[in-house]
């Protein structure tokens, strides 16, 4: 008998491959428009994309190691990269030059702007977290508490928070103001590789080496839900901008959308021929984004 695929379902899949790298691809993210993408890969450079066409706009050049995370500013005029050789730059989009370099003691392995954009965090393999100021490039905070690298920062919604995850297998929540640990997430059993706030602040969410992602009370720090389905190592997570669904990507080389409320996978995408390194959320939630180890970028349809 001839199955008729849903509708939804049989728009679901890649939409085109951005090519241009030469190495493996850590970090991608979208434009607050939508329009464009950036990533950072083991070739030590930054790209800008078209996402209509997947052409490259510019290759930024600077960096002297693998650029292992990228972010742009929410105004969407400025990029932020964290490197292996122990910086994270700032760009200006329009002209493509660096308007500052800020340095670590260490490989800067995350990176994330504020949500006003005036502030940096940056996250090392010197096992701690700084907060930078953007105009002066003063180190304004350093959060001490990570007893092994710190492989991913975000800032809470309202800015007055900032979550990281650690290769010591924990997250922990900070204060901005005070730059103490809130609270230590316990219960991944190997490093954490990625992390994420809702759109609320509310809920977190975590990828670990564990081959799992955790959906945890940002108030309690009591975990609500494990998402298992993955067969490798979990390297990169993210909510929907409504909060509803969480994309993750894998070292077994597939991306998978699920259901936040029931932990249940909607789709797995496959493609990619290696690694999935990190992944994103279109700023309508329609598409998603994915960089890999196999050097590509892929973009795909979600619903």
């Amino acid at each position: 008998m001839h199955v008729i695929k849903a509708p939804e379902e049989a728009q679901r899949g890649e939409i085109r491959t951005f090519e241009g790298h030469t190495d493996s691809v850590h970090s991608v993210a979208f434009s607050p428009d939508g329009a464009h993408v950036l990533s950072g890969a083991e070739d030590d450079a930054l790209r800008l994309w078209d996402v209509a066409t997947a052409e490259t706009i510019w290759a930024f050049e600077g960096h002297t190691d693998t650029v292992h995370s990228v972010a742009f500013s929410p105004d969407g005029t400025r990029v932020l990269s964290g490197a292996e050789d122990n910086t994270l730059r700032l760009w200006d989009v329009a002209t493509f030059v660096t308007l500052r370099t800020f340095e670590h003691r260490r490989t800067v392995r995350s990176v994330a702007f504020s949500p006003d954009g005036t502030w940096v965090l940056s996250g090392s393999e010197d096992n701690t977290l700084r907060l930078w100021d953007v105009a002066t490039g003063q180190t304004l905070r350093t959060f001490e508490g990570h007893t092994d690298w710190v492989r991913a920062v975000v800032f809470s919604p309202d800015g007055t928070r900032v979550l990281s995850g650690s290769d010591d297998n924990t997250l922990r929540l900070w204060g901005m103001a005070i730059g103490q640990t809130l609270r230590t997430f316990e219960g991944h059993t190997e490093r954490v590789s990625s992390v994420a706030f809702s759109p609320d602040g509310e809920q977190i969410l975590s990828g670990s080496e564990d081959n799992t992602l955790r959906l945890w009370d940002a108030a309690t720090g009591d975990t609500i839900r494990t998402f298992e389905g993955h067969t490798d190592w979990v390297c990169s997570v993210a909510f929907s901008p409504d909060g509803e669904q969480a994309l993750s990507g894998s070292e077994d080389n597939t991306l998978r959308l699920w259901d936040v409320a029931t932990g249940q996978t909607l789709h797995t995408f496959e493609g990619h021929t290696d690694w999935v390194r990190s992944v994103a959320f279109s700023p309508d939630g329609e598409q998603a984004l994915s960089g890999s180890e196999d050097g590509t970028l892929r973009l795909w349809q979600l619903s």
